[in-house]
Formats: structure tokens, C-alpha cells, sequence
């Protein structure tokens, strides 16, 4: 079994930033495709970035190409999400997902395990 805690959200004026960590116990974190996802009040799940099992892959989701940053530490068993020049828009309760496949993908319904969620408010 595999527990995921998210912190660092807040509160954050726009263009602001913040960085969200995910701390990962119970399995190796290498053995795990990681991701991120952000649901806003409403609407459902989105993909927002995914990282290969060494980190020498990223992906993301078109709306936070060139302003947010996925990365991983897997001796500290840490995944991290930078976000940069952040918008109301962004707005959303975040969450740390884990894979157990050396596929990357970008849907809610292939990942294994997820974290209990981290909000995020821009305000504008």
C-alpha cells in the first residue's frame, strides 16, 4: 500500500507562487509513474502534469505548459510541484496520484493511489 500527503497550498495573489510537495511512504517511490491532478468546485478531475519513474519525463496539461514544473526525489521519496505565474483560474484542490507501471499517462482512472488533496486559491 501506498500513502500520499500533499502540502504547500494557499493562498497566493495572482502571478504569485507556490510549490506543492508530495511525501510518499509504504513502497519504493522509483517503482511509481507520479502525477498531479487539480479538481475545482464543479468540475471534474484534471490532468495537470505526470513524471516518468526516473524523472527524465515530464508531461503536462496544456493550460499549465510553461508555468508549472513536476519533479521528483526518489532517495527523499518526494514529488514536487512548482507552480510559477499562478491565475484565479488555477484554483482547485491538488492532488498527488501514483502509478505502479513504467507508462506514463494522463487519466484519472489509471493511477493507483492517491493523496488526500492540498487547496490552492488565486485570487486576483
Amino acid at each position: 500500500q501506498v500513502q500520499l500527503v500533499e502540502s504547500g497550498g494557499g493562498l497566493v495573489q495572482a502571478g504569485g507562487s507556490l510549490r506543492l510537495s508530495c511525501a510518499v511512504s509504504g513502497r519504493t517511490l522509483i517503482n511509481y509513474v507520479m502525477g498531479w491532478f487539480r479538481q475545482a468546485p464543479g468540475k471534474e478531475r484534471e490532468f495537470v502534469a505526470a513524471i516518468s519513474r526516473s524523472g527524465g519525463s515530464t508531461y503536462y496539461g496544456d493550460s499549465v505548459k510553461g508555468r508549472f514544473t513536476i519533479s521528483r526525489d526518489n532517495a527523499k521519496n518526494l514529488v514536487y510541484l512548482q507552480m510559477n505565474s499562478l491565475k484565479p483560474e488555477d484554483t482547485a484542490v491538488y492532488y498527488c496520484s501514483a502509478r505502479h507501471s513504467i507508462l506514463v499517462v494522463t487519466t484519472t482512472d489509471e493511477y493507483d493511489y492517491w493523496g488526500q488533496g492540498t487547496q490552492v486559491t488565486v485570487s486576483s
